[in-house]
């Protein structure tokens, strides 16, 4: 069986002129990175407002296993099966980042014949955006201190400097530092710490504006700490947001590439689920819809983490209007909620596969919450029997809504026609009735009891001293009708990663809220969550390596 990096290899590739041309744009609309990849100009940006709107339809998943569900694979192709009907379709979504590329899941454009292109390119530095992203928040950080050793006029307490540095490499050595040692000439020491690239404010504020303006006036709006007399320090005060939109010019451009069946794809931006909102930029998705009949995008890890703050984030600021989710859920999934460990996932068990479908129950009831409309892809794995996937399908259609067995991860888009067909006539045949969750005016404590009892089930939220003197301050001086994007575990419909299932009558704990005022949310961190990640055991950088002609291989 051939792995992705084989079956990329096998795809022959248009010049990305011709993918370009399959949305009716120019050559002369987009940046060439080379043969295969491009950033589409603020020019072309502006010629395509005035076209139509397309539907956009939001992939999710239920709650995965550390190895994922196949959520952009299923994304990839159900954008390859519309294709394939005959309609128009783009795909859009989120860049990897390389913490985990080269550290648990390997590369992450997708798998087998639902891939986007090229793979390696993606996965690895693609057109260099995180990098701009990371050199955007040092070179912040920088400016900030550099203000602090000088005369320091806006009297910037080092002690409550808010602002981290970040790079993309999981390196848990990292998370809690001091810096500025060495003497006076040096500058000064203080204690500091980085997170991951994708958890940056800057990420955040790249993927939630509309525009160059809005970036730089987000960018100002980043608060950088506090004085000496407790009062906020937003950046716009040091007068460097100029500087650091600068950095991002080029970044703000979404990027085109294409799918393994040469289907438009719009790779762009690159936040967490776990620890930022999950998805791919505002921009990106607003492009594809001008250009598109249908977009088809995806937010990470379960409904719980990134479709929530879909709907009540990016939803909301871009001003988006999403007409279908789509869940996916797998019979290994479902096992694993139903008590199988990892190892023996690949095993027959329709008892664990029933045991777990209140794991897939949860989740439907919270799209329902939003007003959506939605059907389960079913994604089959080779291990999967007939008799594990026929409980799942019986179970949601019990249930009141519909499914699909897939399997675009070794046919292509050919892999869910089905699928494609129903999704079209679901999207077609009504206007949006997507809603928020929550009133953003409503106190910051009632706003995280709504997401933690309706989306996670929890009977209670606890906060300790530190976020309840987070709270103080920021009813104080007015961040309080921010929204909240909450930074939690992935493993788990609460805040412990070993509830798995459906949890019931469980305490999430708010250990801080951080305030990314830029960004236009609040973050509260719960459980041991954190914004840096460590490597496992055995990352994935052990099965990478580079021949002698520059051939890479390792990615899954």
């Amino acid at each position: 069986m051939l792995n992705d990096l084989e079956i990329a290899r096998q795809v022959r590739l248009k010049n990305i002129d011709e993918i370009a041309a399959q949305l009716g744009l120019s050559p002369a609309d987009i940046d060439h990175y080379g043969e295969y990849k491009a950033k589409i100009r603020y020019s072309a940006l502006s010629k395509i407002q005035g076209n139509d709107h397309g539907k956009l339809i939001l992939v999710s998943a239920i709650t995965p296993t550390p190895a994922g569900e196949g959520k952009t694979t299923v994304a990839i192709g159900l954008s390859q099966a519309i294709n394939r009907l005959g309609k128009r379709s783009t795909v859009a979504i989120r860049e990897p980042s390389l913490g985990p590329v080269f550290g648990i899941k390997g590369g992450a454009a997708g798998g087998g014949w639902s891939q986007v292109l090229p793979m390696e390119d993606i996965n690895l530095h693609f057109t260099g955006d995180f990098h701009a992203v990371t050199t955007a928040n040092n070179t912040l950080a920088a400016l900030l201190d550099n203000h602090i050793y000088f005369d320091n006029q806006l009297q910037i307490d080092p002690r409550r400097v808010t602002w981290k540095r970040v790079l993309d490499v999981n390196d848990r050595m990292l998370r809690k530092i001091v810096i500025g040692l060495g003497g006076r000439r040096q500058g000064f020491p203080r204690e500091d710490g980085f997170d991951i690239t994708p958890a940056s404010e800057i990420m955040a504020i790249l993927c939630l504006s509309n525009c160059l303006d809005e970036l730089k006036k987000r960018i100002g709006n980043i608060l950088v700490g506090f004085t000496y007399s407790g009062e906020p320090v937003f950046f716009h005060q040091l007068g460097f947001e100029g500087a650091i939109t600068a950095l991002l010019k080029d970044a703000l451009k979404p990027n085109l590439a294409q799918t393994t069946e040469n289907t438009p794809a719009i790779v762009h931006g690159g936040p967490f689920a776990n620890i930022a909102q999950g998805a791919n930029s505002i921009i990106g998705t607003k492009t594809a819809l001008k250009l598109s009949d249908y977009v088809v995008t995806e937010a990470g890890f379960g409904f719980d983490l990134g479709a929530e703050k879909f709907f009540d984030l990016v939803c909301k600021y871009g001003n988006l209007c999403t007409d279908a989710v789509v869940l996916v859920a797998t019979v290994r999934a479902l096992k694993m909620h139903g008590g199988v460990k990892l190892k023996d996932l690949g095993e027959p068990n329709p008892e664990a596969v029933t045991k777990g479908l209140e794991n897939l129950d949860k989740h439907l009831e919270n799209i329902e919450k939003f007003g959506m409309k939605s059907i389960v892809a079913i994604n089959r794995f080779p291990s999967d029997t007939a008799e594990e996937l026929a409980i799942v399908k019986e179970h949601v259609e019990e249930k009141g809504f519909l499914a699909s067995i897939v399997d675009y991860h070794a046919k292509g888009g050919a892999g869910g026609l089905e699928l494609a067909e129903t999704v079209m006539n679901m999207v077609d045949s009504e206007e949006c009735r997507y809603h928020g969750l929550y009133d953003w005016n409503s106190p910051v404590k009632d706003k995280i009891f709504t997401v933690a009892s309706e989306i996670y089930g929890a009977q209670q939220v606890d906060y300790t001293a530190e976020a309840k003197a987070n709270l103080r301050r920021i009813n104080k001086y007015g961040f309080d009708k921010l929204p909240i994007c909450i930074a939690k575990t992935q493993k788990s419909l609460s805040d412990n990663p070993d509830l798995i299932g459906r949890p019931k009558d469980f305490l999430v704990t708010v250990r801080e809220i951080a305030i990314a005022n830029g960004a236009g949310f609040l973050i509260p961190i719960t459980g041991e969550i954190m914004r840096m990640p460590g490597l496992p055991r055995r990352p994935s950088a052990e099965n990478i390596d580079v021949h002698a002609g520059g051939t890479i291989e390792g990615i899954f």
